[in-house]
């Protein structure tokens, strides 16, 4: 016996293959374990047409902890390895026999096989100090490979009887860093199968401790060692739907999502195509505490060929579905070398696109049929529907703008853009809206009087995302977004917009004097077309921001807090604050700025803005009250 060195630069390539591709040493068990399977794969595959291959026992792996001489085997009765071949998989890093079978076979999606790098195994030389290969072909000799990861390897003969090959990992002592015994510890060990390994179609077995009674004394129980299968087999994603029931959903959504409520929603499905795959997915019916907050882990779990790969990949759904719980299983993704990343690909974004696009038609089928349960999605993740239609300069929003729900004036309910634009009123050029705090102070607000009473549909947004969102659509169906709080909006007939001009007139001194009171306060003072039974309001200028949305940047901690909305006043001429007003400025036109200036408080803090010298406001109301009790 001799030993030899790896066919490569040794020692330096094996270094990058344990410390550098693998970032988490538990992986090492998901790898040989991946690679048992293979081997299973490949005699099961050849039993089919060559009866030498059958085997007499089930096809099974099996793991043997032996804490005494810090050793884990993982031991297979799959298609075995001869010398020639331990010389050309195990002595050559990177090489990989399951990557060679495959291309041998003429169809190869006619067996799975995961291991496609040949790296996978190097990467117990993690924990531990050396590693014995004992396998053994159909009709053939046993061989044995051993190494310490450092100073290369031997190749020579071997006593094992069966088919199969047996790894044994001899552990590293344990360190103030790494406590290299947690791989002894059989608990650990089925937590690590269950993780990663619990959809691999054989049995994975390992004897382990059970209490059981014992037999003739009453109340007495006894330790035995019986064999278990760790792992599951066949996962739930991956059975027929018809043999599912909604119990065994939610049962797995809770236990694998940690959540306590059931989903609002399963999405379970299976695509074949240019890129196949299954997936399990869930709209959960309640909010997690950290969603929207930076700690909120988003992504779906990713398995290929039933082994998990990632615990949380984001490429899979854009930022708006990121909701959405759940797992995708294909076998066409592409991974890196370590299987612990994704590669940025074709295969990748049409996975991602593919699944987006069935989230998407679970919510609009969802809104179609069950209204009720949709309404409750919305209260929950709408926020992230309105962020996609923001998000990348509005980007999405021809995808989601049909899923949106809005407060609306007529009914009192939620209703969609497109219903809201059904039933508009055969004259009504724009879809109006208007924004506030909550829809009781939307509903008091003097600017949408006239709109509801003409019967026009408002509708209501409550959302400090509502107004980006609206700038990023401009229109919907061709007709523009129009908001009620602006100056340009009117609703007003021809012959209301005559004799609006016709009063503008007559009182063109009253409004001159008014503007000039608040020339540093607003744009100009004007007579108001929408007003109905309040005396003032405020309006924003068309070519400027809104009024809500002062209020929104003005808590933003950057230069934005300074921005200001340019402000108009406007007067209702039918309310009799504005005879009073005339009648001041035909009296004495100089105390009319102290009227100007009361009304303009007023309009603030009817929009919820909060006045300069609230003491001041307080002293002038009492001053008028006191004239007016003089007067009188």
């Amino acid at each position: 016996m001799s030993k030899k060195q790896f066919k490569t630069e040794s020692r330096k390539l094996l270094d990058l293959m344990i410390n550098s591709i693998y970032t988490n040493r538990e992986i090492f068990l998901r790898e040989l374990i991946s690679n048992a399977s293979d081997a299973l794969d490949k005699r099961h595959f050849l039993s089919l047409t060559d009866s030498a291959y059958t085997s007499s026992n089930p096809l099974t792996i099996q793991l043997a902890v032996d804490r005494d001489n810090r050793t884990l085997t993982i031991e297979d009765n799959g298609i075995g390895m001869n010398g020639e071949e331990m010389e050309k998989n195990l002595g050559t890093i990177a090489h990989s026999g399951s990557e060679e079978f495959r291309q041998q076979l003429e169809n190869s999606r006619e067996v799975d096989i995961i291991g496609q790098f040949g790296v996978g195994f190097y990467s117990a030389f993690m924990v531990a100090d050396s590693i014995t290969v004992e396998s053994r072909k159909v009709n053939d000799e046993a061989f044995r490979w051993h190494s310490d990861g450092q100073s290369g390897y031997t190749i020579e003969p071997g006593d094992k009887a069966s088919v199969g090959t047996r790894i044994t990992l001899k552990l590293r002592e344990d360190t103030d860093e790494v406590k290299y015994s947690e791989y002894l510890d059989k608990y650990t060990i089925e937590q690590l199968v269950k993780k990663y390994s619990d959809y691999i179609r054989y049995p994975i077995q390992m004897m382990v401790e059970q209490s059981v009674p014992k037999e003739g004394s009453e109340g007495e129980y006894e330790t035995i060692e019986t064999l278990k299968t760790l792992n599951t087999m066949v996962p739930l994603w991956r059975r027929n739907k018809k043999d599912i029931k909604d119990e065994d959903y939610n049962s797995f959504y809770k236990s694998q999502f940690y959540d306590y409520e059931d989903p609002l929603e399963v999405i379970h499905y299976t695509l074949e195509g240019n890129v196949s795959y299954k997936a399990l997915l869930y709209i959960p019916s309640r909010i997690p505490y950290n969603y929207y907050s930076r700690d909120y882990e988003a992504g779906l779990q990713l398995y290929s060929k039933g082994v998990f790969i990632m615990d949380r990949c984001k490429e899979l759904l854009p930022d708006y579905f990121h909701f959405v719980k759940g797992l995708v299983d294909s076998d066409d993704v592409s991974l890196n070398i370590s299987r612990e990343m994704l590669q940025k690909d074709s295969q990748l974004q049409e996975l991602g696109k593919s699944v987006t696009k069935r989230v998407k038609s679970a919510l609009v089928n969802m809104l179609v049929k069950d209204r009720e349960k949709y309404e409750k999605f919305y209260k929950n993740f709408g926020y992230s529907l309105k962020y996609g239609c923001y998000q990348d300069y509005g980007l999405h929003k021809e995808d989601l703008q049909d899923l949106l729900l809005f407060y609306s004036s007529k009914d009192d309910k939620y209703v969609t853009l497109k219903e809201y634009r059904e039933r508009m009123k055969e004259d009504q050029k724009e879809i109006y809206y208007a924004t506030g705090s909550s829809l009781a102070q939307i509903r008091k607000l003097p600017q949408i009087e006239k709109l509801l009473d003409r019967d026009y549909e408002v509708l209501f947004m409550t959302d400090d995302i509502d107004e980006f969102v609206i700038m990023m659509m401009r229109e919907y169906d061709g007709k523009n977004f129009q908001n009620a709080q602006q100056a340009d909006t009117e609703v007003e007939s021809d012959e209301e917009k005559s004799a609006r001009e016709e009063l503008v007139k007559n009182n063109e001194s009253l409004l001159k004097d008014m503007g000039e009171a608040l020339k540093d306060k607003v744009k100009e003072v004007r007579i108001s077309s929408r007003l109905k039974s309040h005396p003032v309001c405020l309006v924003a200028d068309t070519n400027g921001i809104s009024l809500d949305m002062e209020k929104y940047l003005s808590k933003m901690p950057d230069g934005s807090a300074n921005m200001k909305a340019t402000k108009i006043l406007e007067v209702n001429p039918d309310h009799d604050i504005f005879k009073v007003l005339q009648k001041v400025h035909e009296k004495d036109p100089g105390k009319v700025n102290e009227y100007a200036d009361l009304l303009y408080q007023q309009a603030l803090l009817i929009e919820g803005f909060s006045i300069e010298d609230p003491v001041e406001f307080s002293n002038r109301i009492c001053q008028l009250m006191k004239e007016a009790s003089e007067n009188n």
